[in-house]
């Protein structure tokens, strides 16, 4: 088994970025989702709300960030990696609060124009710790960025594959949003991967991921449709949830590659039983 992609997310629900290798931090993928834009309420937006977020592309250069549109690429805006505002807001991720850090105000109206809704966004500094949930966290002291709750979503090719087996029309990967991918072995695999390790670097899966209406979503063109959701439910359905993807904490820091083998090291038992 080994890694075959990359992805960060550095705006949450913004486009992703497929990248060659990365550095681990204390809250997951250098970059991955240390921004986030959010409404009048100071809540959280997402492509479940606004379907035209798939449609913003990031790309991170030397000292900025660069976000335009998939279908008007000179309609664009950069943004400093290292914020200069201070104002600090808090901030509603899945009724969790935390403390967040004001960009500026000119991303505010390119990014409230282009959705066509007042938003702002925010970006998480080092200072706001937003730790994961007791039941499935390792050390007691686990933290994520602005991710749904863990800081690295994982998905095998094998598992996609299987699912495309049963659609009439295959999807692609960005479909379910992965931060790491990898190739090798059977079909929801990474369900029962409970320890393992890639490179130095120690992994951990804790919890299966559910999906939601996101996945639906055409990344490409913003169209909504039933699947995968549908063909899913089918087979992949466990007390009222779809599971798709390992939820997975890094155990410490290090960096990863395409290419880099991955090494089980203890097992549990799948949510599902696939027959």
């Amino acid at each position: 088994m080994k890694v075959s992609q990359l992805y960060i997310y550095p705006i949450k629900a913004l486009g992703g970025i497929a990248i060659s290798s990365v550095n681990i931090t204390d809250r997951g993928f250098e970059n991955d989702r240390r921004w986030m834009l959010i409404d009048e309420n100071n809540r959280f937006i997402s492509q479940r709300e606004i379907a035209e977020m798939s449609l913003l592309q990031v790309e991170i250069l030397q000292h900025v960030m660069k976000v335009n549109h998939k279908k008007d690429p000179a309609n664009c805006i950069e943004i400093s990696l290292t914020p200069a505002a201070s104002d600090i807001t808090t901030v509603n991720i899945w009724d969790t609060l935390c403390e967040a850090q004001l960009v500026n105000t000119e991303a505010d109206r390119w990014f409230s124009k282009i959705l066509d809704t007042n938003c702002r966004l925010v970006y998480m500094p080092d200072s706001t710790t937003l730790k994961i949930d007791d039941q499935y966290a390792i050390t007691g002291n686990d933290i994520t960025s602005f991710s749904d709750g863990y800081p690295i979503l994982m998905v095998s090719e094998e598992s996609l594959g299987d699912l495309n087996d049963k659609l009439d029309e295959p999807l692609p990967i960005n479909r379910f949003r992965p931060n790491l991918v990898f190739k090798g072995g059977t079909p929801f695999i990474e369900e029962s991967m409970k320890e393992f390790s890639i490179k130095d670097c120690l992994f951990y899966g804790v919890k299966p991921c559910a999906r939601c209406v996101v996945t639906t979503i055409d990344q490409d063109s913003a169209e909504k449709g039933k699947e995968p959701l549908k063909t899913l439910s089918l087979y992949r359905r466990k007390d009222a949830k779809v599971i798709f993807g390992e939820n997975v904490i890094a155990a410490g820091t290090g960096k990863i590659s395409i290419g880099d083998t991955i090494t089980i090291l203890q097992t549990k038992e799948s949510l599902i039983k696939n027959n």
